[in-house]
């Protein structure tokens, strides 16, 4: 294995060599190809009869053609790298350099050489000659390029796509020796490209016959060159591939592709946006982001999840200055780091707080003076808050109405929530604290100057604690993945879509409203779980647990009574809620029994404002 990848290195070497001197070398050939088509024209017309060919005469009218041919094709640039190695625009300078000399020659041979040869044998000579010129670098660039492919420890891929996406995969692939894939198969649902080869790879079928196709050639995986792919699609295929253990393997979108061309770096593994069916929403936040510029802003829970995207999205946008506020002092920590490049936690931007603490917050917000406050500071993991309600309260709730009537009071000009589709109809501790948020933040809207209004969505991609976070860590540890229901289902959609909602709804909405973007239909938690264990390299199983108390088999994004509205973006859907006296959380903190709590936590969310 050792000495053939020397040799393979030193084979690759002398190519090296040679391809810098590619265009002497073409000249060369050049030349000596009006020689033999020269030869070839003559011995034709002359009928094979060898004797009565002038053959002195024939060098001359050769060494003529090739001097008027090198002078020809330097006049337009054919020797001097003007074109893409045996590009189209290479072989049409070509034929334009082989008709011109074909041209002259005829003339120099009419008028001034006496016909050294028969007029035919000028013209014939001149087809074969670009015949063998363009056949000189038809073999050039297929030895190039099968020295420059990929190793048969490469790993063996089908490729689903024979578009444009797809060509530009296989030369990825075939001209980089060091490519991790090597392309064996095509495959595309387009009967028309059934007999397409590209680069000797043929198309062998469509989607359906991945199975077929994969073990025929013992490919190891899919790569669905397609980078306008739609999620179902790619999920589809991600089926598909299940079926024989084969990862798979997509392009970004086009939008994230440097230039618009494909390499072999782009060739990544499926994300979980892929695998549930889900490619980010670009919301176009950049232009209605200007009541951000020359700001203060304020972000609670800036170390988690979301409150960390959200500040590296709004660092974009110039704000004067950027609060970043959270009880952990190690998240904090990490933002910074990833923000500044450091971490030396030593600037006045980062609070550590918590917003339990009226006093602590009323004194935040009366010295900073924030002008917009995003609030993504809570407790959300479901099955503690339904053993802790009273934790839920404090945080959820309590903590919100502090940030909201401190707001109030100094000034705040834009407040925005951040709330869950758990709030729409809710059952939970976590669903009802966060509807009562909603609820405190419309009726501070009826009360203050400022923008109040909330954003609700629902499972954030990739965030700590999700979903997909404890099925990947539950796959590394050998499993099982477990799920609570076959049928259950949820909302998705990517952090950054989630921070864009966020911001967008501090510019779109109105006071005491609930912004809701629309992030297509729900997946099926089941599908999830099996996607990824199919994508591991172990066997796992998956158990289902059953549905946990306060839990819902299918959320909603808005409540049975309530009725969404259609804004200025086609995307966000506007709901309004009634407001809440909050002098309900003096009653709401005063219950310590777990399960009146719960009681009076449901009562006050029913209650119709």
């Amino acid at each position: 294995m050792a000495f053939r990848a020397r040799r393979r290195e030193r084979s690759i070497v002398d190519w090296s060599v040679l391809v810098a001197h590619r265009f002497e070398i073409q000249a060369g050939l050049d030349a000596a190809a009006w020689f033999v088509a020269l030869t070839i024209a003559t011995i034709l017309r002359h009928e094979f009869l060898l004797d009565t060919i002038p053959w002195v005469r024939l060098c001359l009218i050769g060494a003529t053609a090739a001097g008027v041919q090198l002078a020809v094709g330097s006049a337009i640039g054919l020797y001097r790298g003007r074109w893409r190695f045996g590009s189209l625009d290479e072989v049409s300078a070509l034929v334009r350099s082989a008709g011109a000399a074909t041209a002259v020659i005829a003339v120099i041979d009419l008028t001034v050489l006496n016909r050294y040869v028969p007029v035919s044998a000028t013209l014939g000579g001149g087809f074969i000659a670009l015949v063998l010129m363009a056949g000189f670098r038809y073999a050039w660039r297929l030895a190039l390029e099968r020295r420059l492919r990929p190793g048969d420890d490469a790993q063996p891929v089908v490729v689903f796509g024979a578009g444009e996406g797809g060509l530009q995969v296989l030369t990825a692939m075939l001209r980089n020796p060091d490519s991790p894939y090597r392309p064996v198969a095509l495959l595309d649902d387009n009967q028309a490209k059934r007999n397409l080869s590209i680069s000797g790879i043929r198309v062998e079928g469509t989607r359906d016959d991945l199975s077929e196709v994969a073990r025929r050639h013992a490919a190891e995986a899919v790569v669905v060159a397609i980078p306008s792919a739609s999620s179902a699609l790619v999920a589809e295929v991600a089926d598909l591939a299940r079926v024989d253990a084969l990862r798979v393997l997509v392009l970004p979108p086009v939008r994230d592709l440097y230039d618009g061309s494909v390499d072999v770096s782009d060739v990544r593994p499926v994300s979980e946006a892929d695998l549930l069916g889900r490619h980010r929403i670009n919301t176009d936040v950049a232009s209605i982001a200007g009541y951000l510029l020359g700001r203060r802003v304020l972000v609670t829970g800036a170390g988690g999840s979301i409150g960390s995207e959200l500040v590296r999205q709004l660092s974009a946008y110039g704000p004067e200055e950027l609060l970043l506020l959270d009880r952990d002092e190690s998240a904090l920590h990490a933002v910074q780091l990833e923000l500044e490049g450091r971490a030396l936690l030593d600037s006045p931007d980062l609070i550590v707080a918590d917003i339990r603490d009226r006093a602590a917050v009323d004194e935040i917000m009366a010295t900073r003076r924030p002008d917009v406050v995003f609030h993504a500071a809570a407790l959300k993991h479901l099955p503690l808050l339904e053993r802790h309600p009273a934790e839920a309260v404090r945080a959820n709730v309590l903590g919100t109405h502090h940030l909201l009537e401190a707001a109030a009071a100094n000034g705040v000009q834009r407040f925005v929530n951040v709330s869950t589709d758990k709030a729409a109809d809710p059952t939970s501790v976590l669903g009802y604290t966060k509807a009562i948020a909603e609820r405190l933040t419309a009726d501070a809207s009826r009360r203050s100057p400022g923008t109040f209004l909330s954003v609700r969505f629902g499972n954030v991609l990739g965030s700590r604690g999700s979903v997909l976070t404890t099925f990947r860590s539950q796959i590394r540890s050998g499993g099982p993945v477990t799920v609570t229901d076959p049928e259950v289902t949820r909302f998705f959609m990517t952090v950054e879509e989630a921070a864009e909602l966020v911001i967008q709804a501090g510019a779109l909405g109105v006071d005491g409203e609930v912004l809701i973007l629309d992030v297509g239909e729900p997946v099926r938690i089941a599908d999830v779980a099996a996607r990824l264990v199919a994508q591991s390299e172990t066997e796992v199983d998956i158990v289902f647990t059953g549905l946990r108390p306060g839990e819902k088999l299918a959320e909603t994004l808005w409540g049975e009574a309530e009725h969404p509205r259609r804004g200025p973006h086609p995307l966000i859907s506007h709901v309004l809620v009634a407001g809440l006296d909050p002098t309900v959380i003096d009653e709401l903190m005063a219950t310590r029994d777990v399960d009146e709590l719960r009681r009076r936590l449901e009562a006050v969310v029913r209650v119709d404002a």
